[in-house]
């Protein structure tokens, strides 16, 4: 079963969920701001993927962020995360007990199988 974490208003979660139901794979979704108990998954996140990869400093959320908070990113990247879900680079998604982050080709792949 794949999970597919990210916002409901989000493109490239959009893309992944056309793309993974037009493959007639079996999934759930899960809103990263309203649904998700980001006090239980995000510090696995980080264990797994890590602070660079999930953490979206391209984001209008991380422009708009003191230079404390940046600061705080780097040394407690878990609650930056928390208490600002949009910095979560989307979506997260969990296949087969792997986690994947962003929506990139290797990714694509790796959740579809290759000949997607």
């Amino acid at each position: 079963m794949i999970t597919l974490y990210g916002l409901k208003n989000c493109d490239t979660c959009k893309l992944a969920l056309r793309e993974i139901t037009a493959a007639g794979l079996e999934h759930n979704f899960v809103d990263i701001r309203s649904d998700a108990d980001l006090m239980a998954l995000i510090p696995v996140w980080l264990k797994l993927a890590g602070a660079k990869a999930l953490l979206n400093t391209r984001s209008t959320t991380w422009r708009g962020l003191s230079i404390q908070d940046r600061q705080l990113a780097e040394s407690e990247p878990a609650a930056v995360l928390i208490a600002n879900p949009t910095l979560v680079k989307r979506p997260v998604i969990t296949v087969g007990g792997k986690l994947h982050v962003g929506w990139a080709p290797a990714v694509r792949e790796a959740v579809l199988g290759p000949a997607a």
